[in-house]
């Protein structure tokens, strides 16, 4: 090609774009090769040839295509006039057959492991040595490219509006006024280029008047550079601001939505900064990305082909080689600094994770922190946290210093390609081949180029950014719902309320079983306890009744119905929790009651309250009902919570009522109240109780008493007391820990000694 052209002779535009792709698939294949050499690239071996071969001959495909450019160019071979072209054509043919052969079949075919001794050892031993090798390279050395497609997948429904064709069209006309922006591009130059011709050559008034108009016009639509603030690309951005709020709006819900349908052993085991730093970012670096590649990249790429296209068309190849190797430096340079940086962000996300968890962590645990005296401690450690995230700024001014080559380099490609391209226009010009128009126009059309790509380096950067702040909203996204519904499952045909576990088995973790062949009927309307030792279960069984697990063996079910075959909405419509530790919501008390049952009347929520032994307290409050409980409810003493809790499941009405040591944070007497109202509310209702006070379940109609994952006992409260077991023990224990507490209750008021603990402090105590 390159002897071609020396020697004057014609040189076919197809045959510079053939050229320049051969260069640009071996510079990137040698490229890939040294990273794989170097680092284990994450790659299924089932998925064809490796990442350098696959893109080799995907290029060396795409330049023999190029080819059928050239279908109507007389200087080519199409026509096969003579042997030369008929050997031209048949070498093609062979090309263009190789080439297509092994793209597509390398797409599909096993790729060759990377060690020849490999191919003597079986899948599994293969396994495990590649994945010893991707783990050498550590997660944060990994491309922010890598699974590009599957994050292309996850960003495609957010960018096309699906059931809203308003929002459809926009998205098109938008598309269209991007394609529109090209086109807008290409014609600024050549109008620049007739006023000049047409001021050198005296062309008419008229005539030049007509020109500067659609020039200017031109320019108007065009803006400063490139599109980048002219009448076209600013309607293009007032319109795209729906399709924005669009996206926002569809990720925040899905995402919140997805939490919320996951188990409650992520949500035990999660930290609520980390997550909460991670939808910020992720959720506002879609619509960046989507502005970045959509309106910034994509056009800055559709710039350059259309530049070069042009300049081999009506100037020459030479020209378009210029602009091709200017363009392939530019790009290549930045992309690959850019991707040696990118390591250094997403560790200093990691660390602000962390200094964010920190914070949200220490302030939601407020109150431990004052009873601890740690107020400097935690200061210190979120100091500490913040000098971490900042000690990587030693990373960061690498990136710094990186950038500042970058763009000293990037400047130095530029300018020697405005050289080189400006000295050959005017030397054709001299020559008289071009007019003096055609000189201003190359300049004005690559400095018109220029001015997109000297903020390319910043939108990849921006890209690279949005991903990396992606990947751990990408991660929430594919947590597993652990509890789903089956399909085709149905709502629960609620009849009596008869609950029934049958053999069932749980662990919370593989190896440590909490329930062992556990079985017991709840007959309707009958109240049923569990009691037993601290971690013996008690908690699990009313966790498995509400499923916020799956057993691992035996049944669970309610009328008959197994519990995991039917929707859980339907299931949990019929069940009220009343649990031990109530958290609140950060708002008024009337709302907290009303959350029970959305749609009741503040008569029906006052009716909840007064029957929870809680209106009285709640009107003594200067705003009543309208109270702010604070966040977590801190506002409120433990007791007044857990009223409240029970207010919210009396408005509820279940028909199956779980209540988790509900009474256990009460005083003596506000507990005999409450007992009073639970008896009345739980009266033809089928319930379940875990007690820790043995005197609050003497009524119960079965006694279940768990130790070590298994009923060891069952029966009745004097049944249970006449066998002389584990529950006669634990009822023993407590009456004599009553008696020790009256005993000294009595003679504290006796020696009236200020240094003895309250008679309702110790009793307390002692209860819990």
């Amino acid at each position: 090609m390159v002897w071609r052209a020396a020697s004057g002779g014609e040189l076919p535009g197809y045959v510079v774009l053939y050229g320049c792709f051969s260069v640009l698939g071996w510079a990137w294949s040698i490229a890939l090769l040294r990273v794989e050499r170097r680092r284990a690239l994450l790659m299924d071996r089932t998925r064809g040839h490796s990442a350098a071969l696959l893109l080799f001959w995907a290029v060396a495909f795409a330049a023999e295509n190029l080819a059928f450019v050239s279908w109507y160019s007389p200087h080519w071979w199409w026509g096969m006039e003579n042997n030369q072209q008929q050997v031209q054509f048949a070498l093609w043919l062979l090309r263009y057959s190789g080439t297509g052969l092994l793209f597509f079949i390398g797409l599909k075919a096993p790729g060759l492991p990377r060690k020849p001794y490999m191919l003597l050892i079986n899948e599994d031993e293969r396994d495990v040595e590649t994945g010893r090798e991707n783990l050498l390279g550590g997660e944060l050395n990994q491309s922010t490219w890598q699974g590009f497609t599957k994050k292309a997948r996850l960003l495609v429904p957010y960018m096309w509006p699906r059931g809203n064709i308003f929002l459809q069209m926009l998205v098109l006309f938008c598309l269209t006024l991007l394609g529109f922006e090209r086109v807008i591009n290409v014609f600024v130059p050549i109008y620049y280029k007739n006023i000049v011709n047409e001021l050198t050559d005296g062309s008419s008034w008229r005539t030049l008047a007509t020109t500067v108009c659609i020039y200017v016009l031109l320019k108007l639509l065009q803006g400063g550079g490139a599109g980048s603030s002219g009448f076209v690309s600013n309607l293009r951005s007032f319109l795209w601001i729906r399709v924005q709020q669009f996206t926002n709006r569809v990720v925040q819900v899905r995402l919140f939505g997805h939490l919320h349908s996951l188990s409650l052993r992520w949500h035990l085991g999660r930290k609520t900064g980390d997550v909460l730093r991670s939808i910020d970012r992720g959720t506002s670096s879609i619509n960046s990305l989507l502005s970045y590649i959509v309106f910034s990249i994509l056009p800055t790429f559709a710039d350059i082909i259309i530049s070069i296209i042009y300049f081999i068309t009506y100037f020459n190849a030479w020209f378009g080689l210029i602009v091709f190797v200017c363009m392939a430096l530019y790009l290549t340079l930045t992309i690959i600094i850019t991707e040696w940086r990118t390591k250094y962000r997403r560790e200093m996300n990691q660390l602000d994770n962390k200094t964010k968890t920190k914070a949200v962590d220490s302030l939601l645990n407020f109150e431990t922190v004052k009873y601890y005296n740690a107020e400097n401690y935690e200061v210190s450690r979120f100091e500490d946290a913040i000098l971490q995230y900042q000690a990587s700024g030693v990373s960061e001014w690498k990136t710094q210093a990186s950038l500042a080559f970058l763009n000293q380099t990037q400047n130095l490609i530029i300018g020697s390609g405005l050289l080189a391209g400006s000295l050959l226009c005017a030397y054709f010009v001299t020559e008289g081949k071009f007019q003096v128009g055609d000189f201003v126009l190359f300049g004005t059309y690559i400095i018109q180029l220029y001015t997109p790509l000297n903020w390319f380096g910043t939108y990849y950067r921006m890209i690279q950014n949005s991903f990396i702040d992606m990947e751990s909203m990408f991660e929430l996204f594919e947590e597993d719902e652990e509890v789903k519904d089956v399909v085709n499952a149905g709502s629960l045909q609620y009849k009596k309320g008869k609950v029934e576990f049958e053999n069932v088995y749980f662990s919370y973790v593989n190896g440590k079983e909490i329930l062992r062949d556990v079985s017991f009927t709840v007959l309707p309307g009958q109240t049923v306890a569990l009691v037993g030792p601290s971690g013996s279960g008690k908690s699990t069984i009313m966790r498995l009744i509400f499923r916020f697990y799956d057993v691992q063996g035996g049944c669970v079910s309610i009328d008959g119905q197994d519990i995991s075959k039917v929707k859980q909405a339907s299931l949990r419509s019929h069940i009220g929790v009343v649990p031990q530790d109530t958290v609140l919501f950060n708002d008024t008390i009337r709302n907290n009651i009303r959350y029970g049952r959305i749609s009741a009347c503040d008569q029906e929520v006052e009716e909840a309250a007064a029957a929870a032994d809680i209106h009285d307290k709640i009107m003594t409050f200067p705003e009543g009902y309208e109270t702010q409980v604070g966040e977590r409810g801190l506002k409120l003493s433990g007791g007044e919570k857990q009223r409240v809790a029970i207010a919210r499941t009396i408005l509820k009405a279940p028909q199956i009522i779980l209540l988790d040591e509900a009474t256990s944070a009460l005083d003596t007497q506000t507990e005999r109240n409450i007992q009073a109202s639970l008896n009345k509310v739980c009266t033809n209702r089928t319930t379940v109780v875990v007690a820790h006070r043995l005197s609050t379940i003497i009524a119960a109609d079965q006694i279940l008493v768990i130790r070590d994952g298994r009923v060891a006992e069952r029966g009745r409260h004097e049944e249970l007391l006449a066998k002389g077991g584990l529950y006669a023990d634990m009822w023993m224990n407590q009456q004599q820990a009553q008696d020790c507490d009256y005993s000294s209750d009595t003679e504290a008021k006796d020696l009236k000694s200020e240094k003895m603990q309250p008679p309702s402090t110790s009793v307390d105590h002692h209860g819990h």
